[in-house]
């Protein structure tokens, strides 16, 4: 049965007794399901350790749950990784590079989408950086001008951390996909935010942590690669998981699975791995078309209370299609007006959650949210 998204949410995020918390493209609260999971897995790992487990026939399962959470034909598309940042390098250690073959990245990624292509620079790789705005968002102008016949990959993040500005991806990936190269997306802050589908938006590669809108722990994220894709990926590291055979231990066959597991060169980090998949079983549950709605309600209220207040928002806005769950945002330009770093202090000694990133404020709101604590937020305001 489909969960009721409007109903109190108390008893799985108690989190909401202690604090109005609106940093979910940070490091987010582990929902109630993933915390359970991961008790359990403690239990059976002090008293019986892998004995009647099934933890990797769960895993397989949870590989199942992520490939429909972000429209992958199946898990067979889906490797687990420690992070984003070992999803993306994957593609970049992976792939057969030739000299003067480039990489489109932005100068306003994460640092996670950034160094990884920085680093192919020894191998003769030109990384072409297209330029932020003023007010730190893309012109997707500037970006479709950077594509060339020489674009072996456009490395971008689905929501820009400091801007909140979502990307159309699918005119992205047309682009890409006319000069011959791929689209390898950073979707840590859209990936259990709002629905995400691989196919219909031309995504060749996807990588996301489960630590910020997944609700789940550090560690234990999620890769895709296309299916055609698999086999032209040289795994980034090779161990004995990687392998048809991994099972049958003295048979030292070096052949890659043509899954993606073949990019898993060892043992998974287990517990993290359970408590994402208790997560995005409850995002399943719920439907990532309501999370959005209700994520994008709650955005809302907080830009029409911050602009009432004399407050700038910086974040795309007018197009609903560039909206994202991060509303950033900046004091008006008024002699006395307090710091954006002062204004984070004092409201987190009101129990208020927000950060500063790019020298402005950030808020970043999930379903679970109620509005009583947008209004708090916006009253709390100087």
């Amino acid at each position: 049965m489909p969960l009721d998204i409007d109903r109190d949410w108390t008893d799985e995020f108690p989190i909401l007794q202690q604090m109005a918390f609106f940093n979910h493209a940070g490091v987010a609260p582990i929902s109630g399901r993933a915390a359970r999971a991961m008790r359990d897995y403690v239990q059976q790992a002090t008293d019986k350790a892998y004995v009647g487990s099934g933890w990797y026939a769960r895993a397989d399962k949870i590989r199942e749950m992520a490939a429909r959470l972000i429209g992958a034909r199946s898990g067979w598309e889906i490797a687990f990784v420690s992070n984003t940042s070992s999803g993306l390098s994957l593609v970049a250690k992976g792939m057969r590079w030739q000299p003067g073959d480039e990489v489109v990245i932005t100068n306003i990624e994460f640092p996670a989408n950034r160094y990884p292509w920085v680093d192919l620079k020894h191998q003769g790789v030109k990384v072409v950086e297209v330029e932020r705005r003023p007010d730190g968002s893309i012109d997707p102008e500037d970006l479709h001008e950077a594509v060339t016949n020489h674009t072996r990959v456009v490395a971008i993040s689905h929501v820009q951390f400091a801007s909140g500005q979502r990307m159309d991806l699918r005119a992205i990936s047309d682009l890409v996909h006319q000069a011959r190269g791929y689209l390898c997306v950073d979707a840590i802050q859209s990936v259990g935010a709002m629905p995400v589908d691989v196919r219909a938006l031309g995504i060749d590669f996807l990588a996301a942590d489960g630590h910020k809108w997944l609700l789940g722990p550090e560690g234990a994220g999620i890769f895709y690669c296309r299916q055609e894709l698999i086999e032209d990926l040289h795994p980034g590291v090779v161990g004995w998981r990687n392998m048809v055979d991994a099972q049958d231990y003295l048979n030292y066959r070096y052949d890659f699975r043509g899954d993606a597991v073949r990019f898993e060169p060892g043992s998974l980090n287990i517990p993290g791995v359970l408590a994402l998949g208790a997560s995005i079983e409850m995002f399943l549950e719920l439907g990532m078309e309501a999370v959005w709605r209700r994520i994008e309600g709650l955005t809302t209220r907080l830009c029409d209370g911050l602009s009432a207040k004399g407050y700038h928002v910086i974040s795309p806005r007018g197009d609903p299609r560039q909206r994202s769950g991060i509303v950033v945002f900046e004091p008006a330009a008024e002699a006395g007006k307090p710091a954006p770093a002062k204004i984070v202090a004092d409201l987190e000694k009101q129990g208020i959650i927000i950060v500063l990133r790019d020298g402005r404020l950030r808020a970043s709101p999930h379903f679970y949210n109620t509005l009583q604590q947008i209004d708090q937020l916006i009253h709390a305001l100087p």
